[in-house]
């Protein structure tokens, strides 16, 4: 987790939250984070509001955190850096 700037562990899964300074840009974020989770067939939770968007990963095949959770947290965080 420490590699993970910003995620949140929890029992079984991971998230975190990133701030926005408007919709558009949120929304943005939001249909990276789709395209990102097609590719990698592996597709998080999301809750979106304005400037806002919460991100949760686990694997709901093993009820629990799998390596690709780690991966795809991270490959968000560098779409975040963008």
């Amino acid at each position: 987790m420490n590699q993970l700037e910003g995620w949140q562990r929890y029992d079984h899964l991971i998230n975190r939250t990133y701030r926005f300074k408007n919709y558009y840009e949120t929304i943005a974020f939001v249909n990276a984070v789709a395209w990102l989770s097609h590719s990698e067939d592996h597709h998080p939770e999301l809750a979106v509001s304005y400037n806002k968007c919460q991100v949760e990963y686990s694997t709901h095949s093993i009820h629990g955190l799998s390596e690709n959770d780690f991966i795809c947290a991270a490959k968000v965080n560098a779409l975040f850096k963008i």
